[in-house]
């Protein structure tokens, strides 16, 4: 008698984050409640930090004749709809983009410029990804790009698909090249001028050590993502992600077959496109916009793009339902992400986590702390994936930790700066990732399987930089 073997993987991922989310309301049953005392502080460029005050830790009552801290069923149903309302901006970003990346998509523009695109590159089309991973990269480690690539994500998955790679391999190209800018961020403002300001360091004193480590973060993100675009090359039905890519292929319109010429109002289209990109990045360096401008250059491209194709209005209203479509999937994986959040924020078990692990780290042996200042940011980040919310919350009260071990602070940002980074490649709370694999139909078991060995390589590496920071 034969019996089957059951391969083992993740649940879907609304089911996996909805796990997640009871495991954290049980927790609120367990850990102790407590708040820090916070203050808001101005940072550089009128931005303010909700900040806690070391020293200030307070044990909360759970049940009192007021209130009961402790998440029940009821608060575990309701935490999805309150993460949706509190990630409003983002899902409604997504949805924006993913409306206008509908109506441009269905004007065919784009599938046959990448068609004559693949055509010039032809056997070299792996050049493509040192250079995208590059400039993204350099993207997360100066301004703090992130959100602004889930746009891209139909078009360089289509791109891979005409190269005869997959959609892992944009996944890679899009989400790993920018957190490998994070981990290596050099002057992101959403994590290193941040985290700088909080700990009151003046300068960038460890500016060489984080545009060496972002020289070989990325580089070492561009090895792994040739490697893997390389072993899918040769064998295409060997990718993980081979069966869900057929279906997402007919979906993109994407196809090798004998495409139209290359018209004027292709071209049109596509330098609409090029342009709104540039405009995108002026607003982003220059103005300070985030996803609200962002959203309404794309759906000014999308409107242009339909009217150039010569689309009526309910046509191009059609097309940017269908383009919504492709994206709710992806927009409610962030206010599940959101909502365990909310659940570990309304059992007031964060603060306490924070206060344990500095207990723990002043403990620490000197020429140890960074490693486990790397690990504890490891922790803390699954409940807050946010780089600008980790620094908030953590630095207040770790960074005065350096000045008793004798360890420059900067030392303890850049443990912070790695150990929110790295986590945030594999976690399963972090919005961003889970959204990008959403638009490209990979589950989180494939991507974690596919990008743990990286991980493993990655995290050393950190932990060097870190403890060399200490003594440099």
């Amino acid at each position: 008698m034969q019996t089957s073997k059951r391969s083992w993987s993740l649940p879907h991922t609304y089911v996996l984050l909805f796990v997640i989310i009871m495991i954290v309301a049980a927790l609120t049953w367990v850990v102790p409640s407590g708040v820090f005392e916070r203050q808001q502080v101005e940072i550089a460029d009128g931005y303010v930090a909700d900040t806690v005050v070391p020293g200030t830790f307070e044990r909360i009552e759970k049940v009192t004749d007021e209130r009961d801290l402790r998440q029940d069923l009821f608060d575990v149903l309701t935490a999805p709809a309150k993460g949706v309302v509190h990630a409003a901006e983002v899902i409604a970003f997504v949805l924006v983009v993913g409306g206008a990346f509908g109506i441009i998509t269905r004007t065919g523009a784009i599938d046959r410029g990448l068609h004559g695109l693949a055509l010039t590159l032809r056997n070299k089309g792996i050049v493509v990804i040192p250079i995208m991973i590059t400039l993204f990269s350099l993207g997360g480690s100066t301004f703090g790009m992130s959100e602004e690539v889930l746009p891209l994500y139909p078009v360089v998955i289509s791109l891979m698909f005409i190269l005869r790679f997959d959609s892992m391999t944009a996944v890679m190209i899009l989400f790993l090249s920018t957190q490998a800018g994070y981990i290596g961020a050099t002057i992101n403002p959403f994590s290193v001028l941040l985290a700088q300001a909080i700990s009151d360091i003046q300068g960038n004193p460890l500016l060489w050590l984080r545009a060496i480590a972002w020289v070989v973060f990325t580089s070492l993100a561009i090895g792994y993502t040739m490697w893997y675009a390389a072993r899918v090359r040769g064998n295409p039905e060997s990718s993980s992600v081979f069966a869900s890519d057929q279906k997402l292929r007919q979906d993109l319109a994407v196809s090798r077959e004998e495409h139209p010429a290359f018209s004027i109002r292709d071209r049109i289209i596509l330098v609409a496109f090029v342009i709104a990109l540039g405009v995108v990045t002026w607003g982003l360096v220059t103005r300070g916009w985030y996803m609200a401008e962002i959203g309404a250059v794309f759906l000014a491209c999308g409107l242009l793009s339909g009217a150039v194709a010569k689309m009526g209005a309910s046509t191009i209203a059609e097309h940017f339902v269908e383009g919504c479509k492709d994206f709710v999937y992806a927009a409610f994986v962030i206010g599940l992400t959101r909502g365990i959040l909310v659940i570990a924020e309304q059992g007031m078990i964060i603060d306490p986590i924070l206060n344990g692990l500095y207990e723990l780290l002043n403990g620490v042996p000197t020429y140890m702390l960074t490693t486990f200042a790397l690990l504890a940011h490891n922790v803390i980040t699954f409940f807050v994936p946010s780089s600008s919310g980790e620094a908030a919350l953590t630095l207040p009260v770790l960074a005065p930790l350096g000045d008793l071990v004798g360890i420059e602070r900067d030392s303890l940002v850049l443990a912070y700066q790695f150990g929110n980074g790295l986590p945030n490649i594999i976690s399963p709370t972090n919005g961003l990732l889970l959204a990008g694999l959403a638009i490209a139909r990979i589950r989180f078991s494939l991507w974690f399987r596919a990008i743990l060995p990286f991980f493993f390589i990655a995290w050393p590496i950190a932990a060097i930089f870190a403890w060399i920071s200490a003594y440099a």
